[in-house]
């Protein structure tokens, strides 16, 4: 049948006529815009920009606090000044992350990426050409608020430019993040000490920062303009805190988040406290980065091939409880076992960083998810060396700090489930 003409009648002799619809194009049919790379060339740069990104995201908040005790002599801050600089990350994070959507809405996303990662270098070499203590904590906030830039973007970057490797790219780039964040920490002071001096053991990440801004650059001066109307109207409309699935991710990046800094923040002393020599006890924190590399890597893979992620939820919080008991119990004898586990309880990280992804429909979607649930996350997430330590300076043990995270803990079980089942924030606002 063709043309919707219907055949005329044949005889019962006759075997019936079978006929194809044709289909004649008429005016052409426009295709939806694909983001993604035209050449494997092009698809290799920008893997490799975005990677260079995610090496950059935490270099500068792990290797600050392994040289703060040389921070503060040289720059005499204060105890509360230390502190208020190892919680700064979480307050950037939150406060600039949650701008990012209106950034992405009326700049190129490679344009805002550069000045990002400018931010990020410029900052990180202001802070070491200082002998202010103020000028150090202002110098420190301008680089972290580059990083909250480029917290929120890699997802949506990744969904344009991969959008069928999505959970391939992911685990790449958390893998990347994982791998910069353990080699900061292990080496800030060793390059310190060899250079003789703590500026130079902050100050040589200012190198990767720069090369992100060289690989992005060449993209950023041929980013169209992006369409301000019709891309701001649509990001308008998606408003995650007013849905079910928003405030949910948001708790559960908030949660794991609180967890992962109070891990950074303190794992370290626990060891000391169960009799292990400081540097020891920094390698076993060094190998909770080290042992979630792979898992890491292949986290979101799965996460994009399981119908639900109700597994991986549930193994990732088992593994982290059994190691909190195992911490309060045995931290000595158990050191390595505790570390393992959690190191795979920390993969709720580059789980939830997938997720966010996969709960959205487009890239508008996801950068308005991607910024609320970081940006409200880390809120909650402040709070978790705070307490941690109060309660540790206040009981003069582990016990209360670690049922502490175990009460974190269930939240964060919950909020994931809630997360579990396939959906689309987009869906949730009509």
């Amino acid at each position: 049948m063709i043309d919707g003409m219907t055949p005329p009648p044949t005889s019962l002799a006759e075997p019936p006529i079978v006929t194809r619809t044709i289909p004649v194009p008429s005016a052409p049919v426009a295709a939806p815009r694909v983001t993604a790379p035209a050449t494997a060339t092009g698809g290799v740069l920008i893997l490799a920009a975005i990677l260079t990104v995610a090496l950059n995201l935490r270099v500068a908040v792990t290797s600050l606090g392994p040289l703060l005790d040389e921070v503060r002599t040289g720059l005499g801050l204060s105890g509360a000044a230390a502190g208020f600089v190892t919680t700064l990350p979480t307050i950037a994070f939150a406060g600039v992350g949650a701008l990012t959507p209106w950034l992405v809405r009326r700049f190129a996303a490679a344009r805002v990426l550069v000045v990002a990662m400018l931010l990020l270098g410029v900052g990180q070499l202001l802070r070491i050409a200082t002998d202010s203590s103020l000028v150090f904590v202002a110098t420190s906030a301008l680089a972290l608020a580059g990083i909250a830039v480029a917290n929120i973007m890699l997802p949506m970057l990744v969904k344009q430019h991969f959008p069928h490797r999505a959970g391939l790219v992911t685990g790449a780039y958390t893998t990347s993040l994982t791998l910069g964040t353990s080699v900061a920490a292990a080496s800030a002071v060793p390059i310190a000490h060899a250079f003789g001096s703590w500026r130079a053991g902050l100050g040589v990440w200012a190198a990767l920062a720069l090369v992100a801004v060289l690989l992005w650059a060449p993209l950023a001066l041929r980013a169209p303009r992006p369409v301000r109307r019709a891309t701001a109207t649509a990001s308008s409309r998606i408003r995650p805190g007013r849905t079910r699935l928003g405030r949910a991710m948001a708790l559960y990046f908030g949660l794991q988040s609180l967890s992962g800094y109070a891990v950074m923040g303190w794992l370290a002393q626990l060891f000391r406290d169960a009799g292990y020599h400081p540097q020891t006890a920094g390698l076993l924190l060094a190998g909770v980065t080290a042992a979630g590399v792979p898992v890491a890597l292949v986290m979101p893979t799965m996460a994009t091939r399981l119908r639900t992620l109700r597994p991986l939820v549930l193994v990732m919080s088992a593994a982290s409880a059994a190691s909190y008991v195992g911490l309060a119990l045995a931290p000595h004898g158990g050191a390595l076992a505790w570390v393992l586990l959690l190191a795979i309880g920390q993969g709720a990280f580059p789980l939830i960083l997938a997720t966010i992804g996969l709960r959205a429909r487009t890239a508008a979607g996801t950068v308005a998810l991607s910024g609320f649930a970081q940006s409200s996350g880390y809120v909650i997430a402040a709070l978790g060396p705070l307490l941690v330590g109060l309660l540790y300076e206040q009981t003069g043990g582990w016990t209360a700090p670690i049922g502490f995270l175990l009460v974190a803990l269930v939240g964060q079980t919950l909020a994931g489930l809630a997360i579990a089942r396939p959906r689309y924030i987009e869906d949730e606002l009509k």
